[in-house]
């Protein structure tokens, strides 16, 4: 008997931040070739037979019935996103008949390997990276690793290993004296949340779990434990309340794995709880310091219990809209409960006391998205509550305390219909710096908390918008697009901590700003994907120092002396 390994795998995740593969299948959503029932907000995304969308997702260009038409791809490829890639033929085991029974219901697939690499010349900068870290110089990280499916039962098994130079770079504090009050400021920051500016003093390396989980599916439904990267929220580039800044974290999972359809409309969703660990690295020491008092409060040594919801609904009569609510409840292990997100949302109680008197740090979202497959373009937006108000009259004295929010828009430009050759628009503002409401109140950065201290972060990043607390960004993309192939140009404005800036420097001469140019492509060849990306950033005031440039004719406005980071990135993806 000849026993085939099938393409097509029920509850194969795609993990978030897979190279090429992700966002194809979205673009294909606008093109009109997919279920335009799926809404994008809750990944991972996963492979069902049952269902018109990812009955194949490791092979867009391949089969009837997934609800994506053949594409002109070269041969298949294997992949993780969403993103989607042709694969080869399944490689096939010989068994004897006394095999046969035991492994009637058996299905197991290797997984692709995956070989990313990045390199930062002058100092750290990481979004959206994984296991990855923030540092300075060279880093890889490696994923392999096998799927295997007996009936409901599913197992994927996907660790990560991650290297990293971690070489030495210039931080807060570096070049210019800053005063003594500032590095007290900047203490009392990071007393609130776990963002170390360099992880360690030697070489990083770590092994996880990476994208591994085990699974019992029924129909729609998965449950099981899981440490996968998820990503909530419309946003491409940011999203609020889960992204694959940090690595994945262990989590019990119940999701859907395809649409749920109603009299009414669509559902899609997920709810977790999970296990966040600290860094263990301290803050940067100043290089002198006379304070007599550093104001440095070392952090709770006990983990955090993380409970997590997402719901996403698509109305029957008005195709084409999602809207959604995120909502997450942290606090340390020795005072945890048990599903915190579904109980009432303000924070007062029936007592008048707050809803939680142990302590806890909760997030919560809405979010909106609109597809226009004739147009080819999708808008989008999310909007955050860092701190829930404490009652309906807080709400509408204050209702942008503590707030965050995103808006994006994409769209595409047909140029051969056949061929599907485009060009792609896109942008994206996300907002975290907090407004003047901030300054009479607690909380003033976002993801903070100043009784769990660690943030909302899992070991050392954060979990949410990578460009961190009281942080801006503007994105633009321009990019050409024929099938997999993919070459363009983005740039983007990232404006680092202007809270901190505007509450503790307050010189308006001083903000840090990145100015980022990038040229980005993407490839397939045969079995293989490729992802390239090189990009200049033009740190304007690194580190929030404003150093003029000597001889100025410039009264006020004189240049000063700006730092420029290199970034190289490489991704290679081989489908087996």
């Amino acid at each position: 008997m000849v026993f085939l390994l099938p393409q097509r795998l029920a509850a194969q995740s795609l993990p978030v931040g897979t190279p090429v593969l992700e966002d194809y299948y979205r673009r294909q959503q606008l093109l009109g070739h997919l279920d335009s029932t799926i809404s994008f907000a809750s990944r991972p995304l996963f492979i069902n037979p049952e269902s018109t969308s990812f009955s194949n997702g490791q092979n867009p260009s391949t089969g009837s019935g997934t609800g994506v038409r053949r594409l002109p791809v070269p041969e298949p490829v294997e992949g993780s996103n969403g993103r989607s890639t042709p694969v080869p033929e399944s490689r096939s085991l010989s068994l004897s008949k006394g095999h046969e029974a035991i492994l009637k219901h058996l299905d197991i697939r290797l997984l692709p390997i995956e070989w990313n690499q990045q390199y930062n010349t002058h100092h750290p900068y990481s979004l959206n990276d994984g296991a990855m870290i923030p540092a300075r110089g060279y880093q890889t990280l490696v994923s392999a690793g096998v799927f295997i499916k007996a009936g409901p039962l599913t197992l994927q098994l996907r660790p990560e290993y991650v290297y990293a130079e971690n070489k030495y770079f210039d931080g807060f504090g570096c070049g210019i004296g800053v005063s003594d009050q500032v590095w007290v400021n900047y203490y009392k920051f990071l007393n609130t949340i776990d963002l170390p500016e360099r992880f360690g003093d030697k070489a990083y390396s770590r092994l996880s779990w990476g994208q591994s989980s085990i699974r019992l599916n029924f129909g729609a439904f998965s449950t099981g434990i899981s440490n996968e990267n998820l990503w909530w929220g419309p946003g491409m580039r940011n999203s609020l309340l889960m992204t694959n800044t940090s690595g994945g974290f262990m989590h019990l999972t119940f999701n859907t794995t395809r649409p749920i359809r109603t009299k009414i409309g669509s559902f899609e969703g997920q709810i977790i709880a999970g296990r966040l660990d600290g860094s263990g690295y301290l803050p940067p020491k100043p290089p002198v310091f006379t304070v007599v008092y550093l104001p440095y409060i070392p952090k709770k040594d006990d983990w955090r219990y993380i409970n997590g919801m997402v719901l996403s609904y698509q109305p029957k009569w008005v195709p084409g809209l999602f809207v959604g609510l995120e909502r997450t409840f942290m606090v340390y292990h020795e005072d945890m409960g048990n599903f915190p997100v579904i109980s009432p949302v303000g924070k007062k109680n029936q007592t008048g006391g707050t809803e939680n008197p142990s302590g806890g740090n909760q997030l919560r979202s809405v979010f909106g998205r609109y597809i226009l497959p004739k147009e080819h373009a999708e808008i989008y937006f999310e909007y955050g509550r860092d701190d829930l108000s404490y009652n309906v009259r807080d709400f509408l004295l204050e209702p942008d305390y503590a707030r965050a929010y995103i808006i994006g828009f994409r769209k595409l430009f047909l140029l051969n219909q056949l061929k599907e050759r485009y060009i792609q628009f896109n942008m994206e503002i996300t907002q975290l710096e907090q407004n003047t409401t901030n300054t009479q109140r607690s909380i003033p950065y976002f993801y903070t908390h100043p009784e769990v201290r660690h943030g909302y972060t899992n070991r050392g990043q954060l979990l949410g918008a990578g460009i961190g607390p009281g942080s801006d960004m503007q994105n633009m993309e321009v990019s050409w697009h024929q099938g997999l192939t993919s070459f363009g140009f983005q740039a983007e404005r990232f404006v680092q901590n202007n809270n901190f800036h505007y509450l503790e420097l307050k010189d308006v001469k001083m903000n840090w700003v990145d100015i980022a140019f990038a040229l980005v492509g993407e490839y397939q060849y045969k079995n293989f994907l490729f992802s390239a990306k090189a990009e200049m950033i033009r740190s304007i005031n690194y580190e929030h120092i404003y150093d003029p440039i000597p001889g100025s004719t410039e009264i006020y406005w004189q240049p000063g002396k700006d730092i420029y980071n290199y970034q190289f990135h490489l991704g290679v993806t081989y489908r087996l």
